[in-house]
Formats: C-alpha cells, structure tokens, sequence
C-alpha cells in the first residue's frame, strides 16, 4: 500500500483491492487526465477567462514550465500548497503544475482573509502559498504580510499578476518566464508523478465549530466521484462550461472545472456575477452549459434584460450546493428552453443529479440518482439501523468515489461515520424504488419544539411558493418554554410588502400543518450570504438572538 500522509485515513485493504481490482479507480492521476486532453485536442480552445484565452496545448505548456519551476523551488512531493485564485486562467496552470509534482493543493475562496487562512494553515501543515498581489479592491499584501509573520514555516509566497519584491516571495509570471522544457526537465517532471493512490488534494468544508476541516482525497476517489457525475449529466467534449461562483469552492472546481477536463470540453471562468456580465458571457463565448449555485441561477433569471440577449447556444444547467425551488426549475426550464439538472453534493464525495430523460415533476422534486453506481447510499435511523425502502432516515455513504475522514481530525472523525465505515451526511431523505434521493431536512437544522422535530426545508419550500417571497430561510428560534420555535426569515420580491398574517394564511391555504406555521416571520431587504453564495443561516441565527436579547430589555 502507499505510504499515506500521516493524518490521512486509508481506505480499507479488501475495498481498495476491489475498488482496483474492478477498475471503479481508473489509476490515472489529475496531471495523466490534463495531458490527455492536451494529447487528444492539443489546438482546441480549452480555458477561456476574462483576459486571456489558451488551448490545451498552450495550457500543458505553461503548466509543465511552471511545474519545472516549482520542482526548482524546493517544492516537493506531499508538501501541502495553498491555491487562493479567483475564477483566472493561472488557476488551471498552478492547479496541474502542483498536481503533476505530486504536491497536494489546499483549496481556498479568494474571500478567505487571515482567520480562515491561519486556521487551514494550521490543520493542513502548508508550507507554500500561491495568491493574487491584488484581486479588485483588495490588496493582498497586508494579509500575506500578517499570515506570514504568524506563520514562519510558510517557506514559498507565490504572487500572480504582481510581484512583492520580499525575501521567499515568487511571482507566478517570472517562474514561467524562467523555465525551459528541456528533455532534462520533462524527464524530471515525468519521474515526479504520483501514485494514483497518494492524496493528491485537500478542499476545506464547514466545521462544527464554524471553522473549516479538511477533506483529503486521493487522485483515484476525487477522480472517479468527478468522472461519474460527468457522464451522468452528460457533459461531453462540445461543451463550452460557464464557470461563475468561486473555483475554490467545491462544486466549480469539481464538477465545472475538472469535470469539463475529463470530458475535453471548454472552460470559460468568469469571475463576476452580475446578469449583464453573465448574460454577456454566455452570448459572447455561446456557451452550452453552466455549473453554479441556485442563487446565482436566480440573479441571472432575476436580471430585467434577460431578454435582450441571444442565449440559444444554451443548453443545459448544474445546479447544486443548495435547494433549488420547483420555481426556479420552472422558470429557467421556460424562459431559456434548457435542461435543468438538480443535484446534490458535497466535498466529502456525496455526488447526486438528475437525469436528462428526468421530466419536470422529477427535477423539481427531487436531486436525482447517485451518479457513481458503485457507492451505496443508504438510510438509517437515530439507533443507526437501516431505514426500509420509503421510509425517511439518514442519509449514509461508502464506496470509491467517497473519502474515508476528516484530516488530522478524530474528534470529527469519530462522530462523522458510522460503526461499519458509511459517512453520515447529515441530510435527512427519503430513497424511492429507483434510487431517486428526495432531501427532507437537515438533521442539524432540524428544530426541536417540545419534543416534536420539525424539518426546516418543507417550511422554506411552502413560504418561497408564495408569489410575493423571494428567498426565505427558515431556522430554529430559542424558546424558555418550548425549547425552540419556527422563525422564518423572508426577502419579499421588489415593490411588495407581505405581512405575517398573509403569509400564514397562504400556508394554511396550502394545507400546511399547524407544526409548519412561522411563529416568527422577519422580514429583510437582503439575505446575508455565506462567501460561497449560500444563505448564511448562522448570521441569521446571531440576527434573532440579538433581537430576542434587546426585547428582554
């Protein structure tokens, strides 16, 4: 067996074994599947940002002198790098250049400031860093100056589209300046691949403490988990990939931007999100697909020129990382005529869709399949026995495209899965007689009133059906004498005013049990958001302590 950074946690023997033996790894490395694509299609246009444009031959060119310069750095294999890009075409060349030297990527949202950089730092054990001089309005260079004066181990600052003329620091432009792919150095750099087996990257996912963990995964388990969702949404090599949430998050890094390299399709990374700017893209580049949150897919449906612009190359749609209303399903299935696939995922290796023969009530009521047919889903209940067919109860995973632990972390670890090795995800489902995972509720967002769980997402999906409601999140409400109750918060659509006791009477109206009826409802201009779009329901639980604090008053 490999010889695993220590912290990670190695699959079992007889699951590795049978996992090769029955080739659900396909024993390919990022870098193998990079220069593949470069083989096959070397002239095609592959990655496309808001400044430059490069086909696959121009890109594996630049990667492969940028990985000699690496190697000539001093970086080395197992050595754990941060890759703190926005949505730029340098993202693509670091990403390979590091994977094709056996060097493991730590995954970071150009949003993350000292807190959270100093945080993963610590958990990973990094000790090179590659990120802008300046992105926007931020300059970078006081953060890289705090973190590296908190952080002396930190042995190699790589800046990129800007130099910081300080001692240990790179620029990613002169490293590829100074490079020659002489036979010497592409013979060094061919001896460097890695084992498909090693860990290749480390994408950070929420904590119970609010901070991130890690999730460490091997060439083979993040590859195969990538390859299988690739195929199930039918992603393929005429695709032109619209890439608009951050790339250091999960879901466009994995199943955007690796996803369209396995398939030797077209990445275009945009790096605003705005409707003109995306409407824009997608005339301007004839895109076919987009991969992305559904809250950007409501800005974009949400943008008041929608119309004014040629989208017809547009065919299909990704969207995950959070629930996406029947509305919004409806909406952009009407007015763009595409393919709305609904999915669900998670850095852990939990990967769902649905399909493209799925009609509209199956979109919209359900995320789909598992897309890797050889992981095993399953529930389970609150005493971790198997739930029967209908029934709801946990959802549970294992299998190759699903990774084994938490790095450097046996606290999480501990709780994370269960006694025979399946990872608890948390979500509380139901699975129908076709493998189809309807989502019910999150187990931590579950509210407790009196002893009675109540599922916050049933709520959220009546509420946000209301013509007048555009975004509502529903959370659990401290109560002395109930323990908790239901508040919901709710961003109503430009130009209405929904009161409380309209809201509740359009949820009795649709037959809404007393247990789903709002106790509280506040409404609010905008909803606050976590860096990867998402609703952020922590501020808006600090939002309604805060207010339940001053009433005491």
């Amino acid at each position: 067996m490999v010889n695993l950074l220590e912290g990670c946690i190695p699959y079992k023997k007889e699951d590795a074994d049978k996992y090769n033996e029955l080739r659900w790894w396909s024993g390919l490395t990022f870098g193998d599947i990079f220069n593949r694509a470069a083989d096959i299609h070397p002239e095609k246009e592959a990655f496309v940002d808001q400044y430059s444009r490069f086909t696959y031959r121009e890109a594996r060119e630049k990667t492969d002198k940028l990985a000699v310069s690496l190697m000539n750095l001093g970086i080395k294999p197992k050595d754990r790098v941060l890759l703190q890009l926005p949505n730029w075409n340098e993202f693509v060349f670091a990403f390979f250049a590091l994977q094709k030297i056996g060097a493991i990527t730590v995954l970071l949202i150009d949003r993350y400031r000292q807190f959270e950089i100093n945080h993963l730092i610590n958990i990973s054990g990094a000790t090179a860093w590659i990120v802008p001089a300046q992105y926007k309005k931020t300059d970078f260079v006081p953060i890289i100056d705090d973190v590296s004066r908190e952080h002396p181990e930190m042995e190699h600052v790589i800046t990129v589209r800007g130099e910081v003329d300080w001692p240990g620091f790179s620029s990613l432009e002169k490293l590829l300046e100074e490079a020659e792919l002489t036979n010497e150095n592409l013979e060094k750099l061919a001896a460097a691949r890695p084992d498909p087996m090693q860990i290749a990257h480390m994408g950070p996912t929420g904590g119970t403490t609010g901070l991130p963990k890690i999730v460490a995964r091997s060439h083979n388990s993040l590859l195969t988990g990538i390859e299988y969702c690739s195929k199930s949404w039918d992603q393929n090599c005429e695709d032109v990939n619209l890439i608009v949430g951050p790339i250091g998050h999960d879901l466009s890094f994995s199943k955007g931007f690796i996803g369209s390299v396995i398939t030797q399709g077209k990445v275009v990374l945009l790096d605003v999100a705005d409707g003109k700017g995306i409407c824009d893209t997608i005339e301007r580049e004839r895109v076919t697909s987009i991969i992305w949150v559904p809250t950007l897919a409501q800005r974009m449906m949400e943008y008041a020129d929608l119309d004014k612009h040629d989208l017809s190359s547009l065919k299909k749609m990704h969207s995950a990382g959070g629930a996406s209303q029947p509305g919004l399903v409806k909406s952009v299935t009407d007015k763009l005529n595409v393919k709305f696939y609904n999915g669900y995922g998670s850095t852990e290796g939990t990967t769902t869709i649905t399909r493209t023969t799925d009609c509209l009530e199956t979109i919209c009521s359900c995320v789909g399949r598992p897309t890797c047919p050889y992981d095993t889903y399953k529930l389970i209940d609150s005493n971790g026995k198997d739930v029967p067919l209908g029934g709801q109860g946990e959802l549970v995973l294992k299998g190759p495209g699903v990774f084994t632990g938490y790095y450097n972390n046996p606290e999480e670890n501990a709780i994370a899965f269960t006694e025979d090795g399946f990872f608890r995800t948390g979500d509380m489902a139901r699975i129908d007689e076709e493998g189809r995972i309807t989502l019910t509720g999150r187990i931590k967002e579950m509210i407790n009133r009196g002893g009675e769980s109540i599922s916050a997402a049933p709520i959220e999906g009546l509420i946000v059906s209301h013509p007048d409601v555009k975004a509502v999140a529903v959370i659990a409400m401290p109560d002395p004498l109930m323990g908790e109750r239901v508040c919901a918060y709710i961003q109503p659509k430009a130009g209405t005013q929904p009161t409380f006791e309209e809201i509740i009477d359009f949820l009795k109206e649709k037959k809404a049990s007393v247990l789903q009826l709002p106790e509280r409802i506040e409404f609010i201009q905008d909803m606050p958001l976590t860096a990867v779009d998402k609703i952020d329901k922590k501020a808006l639980q600090a939002d309604i302590q805060k207010k339940l604090a001053a009433e005491k008053e």
